[in-house]
């Protein structure tokens, strides 16, 4: 089918509660279960484009499904152009696009035509981009909350699976005397050939930051994440050139704009967009472009499932971040090899909804 001739007939989003299998406790909130909004984008043409967005906090899926409801309308039977509709929308929703439910919004709907031109075309996103299906180096995010040294440690172990040798560790105890206790734990029981990431999910000032930073600074950690303000891209440049070890921001911007903001203020060393918050995989890909401008490393935050096609083309990709939060719904989960995310031969992302899976686990 050419995939330049579909047209979008209908969108549906539900709302799941999906099991996760270890508990994730960080700096702002503990998350059991994986609040997940599945989206099918249905065209005239027959073939239907998938998509799932991720909310730390439950409250946000209904309205967020609502803002999907309404931008339907303003979308139906326009030709499945990512680019052209994604413009469209922004324009629509200016004077309220930037942050939250609208971009969220905006990001479902983007990645679903993607997935949709994919399908129609036979080809994964990776080779419609123009790239190579090839491994994608990978960290294992499942775990490694606040939860003490002995059982971090314990943990981390575990992370270990599936041939894993980069792990991510939760920090922002009340004390650094903990934040040490618990990384020299993780890395006593990991071994030397691990590499141990690590995040503050934006708990401290820059002071405090910079004091915790120069303590780790001797510990081996591979980054540290979000040590302040996500969008205090000059407190977190001042935290990045007084540590040795690389500072790493990104999953907050929610526009491509935001990573231009962040490089040019040098605010940190490592970037890693949120395929959702960052408003899809349209303007994902003008991070990358930007990334590689400036010779900056950029990583995935989440959505491994559409980021391991993202990152295969970025020319300065470096780490996709590791979850199996969706992993319930889906029927053939992303495989992970020897610590690589291995892109599936299917058309589109990959991606496919288990429908007995989904059906018991609506709200």
């Amino acid at each position: 089918m050419n995939a330049g001739h579909l047209h979008i007939r209908d969108l549906r989003a539900r709302a799941v509660m999906a099991p996760m299998r270890r508990r994730l406790a960080t700096a702002s909130g503990t998350i059991t279960r994986a609040p997940l909004v599945l989206v099918d984008l249905e065209t005239e043409e027959g073939i239907t484009g998938i998509s799932y967005l991720f909310s730390p906090n439950p409250a946000a899926l209904i309205p967020t499904i609502e803002m999907l409801d309404n931008m339907l309308s303003l979308i139906e039977g326009a030709r499945v152009a990512p680019r052209a509709i994604e413009q469209h929308l922004q324009q629509r929703f200016l004077l309220l696009s930037g942050t939250g439910i609208v971009t969220m919004a905006i990001a479902a709907i983007d990645m679903a035509c993607w997935d949709a031109l994919g399908k129609a075309a036979g080809l994964p996103l990776v080779t419609l981009w123009g790239g190579e299906a090839k491994p994608i180096p990978a960290y294992n995010s499942t775990g490694l909350g606040l939860m003490g040294a002995e059982a971090t440690a314990a943990e981390a172990i575990e992370l270990q699976e599936f041939g894993f040798s980069a792990i991510k560790l939760r920090l922002g105890y009340p004390t650094l005397a903990e934040d040490l206790r618990v990384a020299r734990a993780v890395r006593e029981a990991v071994g030397d050939d691990v590499l141990v990431m690590s995040d503050y999910n934006q708990c401290l000032d820059v002071p405090e930051a910079i004091r915790r930073g120069h303590a780790l600074d001797g510990e081996g950690l591979y980054w540290i994440e979000e040590p302040v303000r996500a969008d205090d891209y000059a407190g977190n440049a001042a935290v990045a050139q007084a540590l040795k070890t690389s500072v790493q921001i990104g999953e907050n911007f929610w526009s491509a704009n935001d990573v231009q903001k962040a490089i040019a203020a040098r605010a940190s060393d490592l970037i890693m967009p949120d395929v959702m918050k960052i408003g899809g995989a349209t303007a994902w890909l003008r991070a990358a472009a930007l990334a590689q401008a400036s010779g900056v490393p950029i990583s995935s935050h989440l959505f491994p499932e559409m980021s391991a096609h993202l990152l295969a083309v970025a020319p300065t990709a470096h780490y996709l971040e590791y979850v199996d939060w969706a992993n319930p719904v889906l029927q053939e989960p992303l495989a992970i090899e020897n610590g690589e995310a291995i892109i599936p031969d299917r058309p589109g992302h990959g991606m496919a909804w288990n429908e007995d899976a989904v059906a018991k686990l609506l709200l």
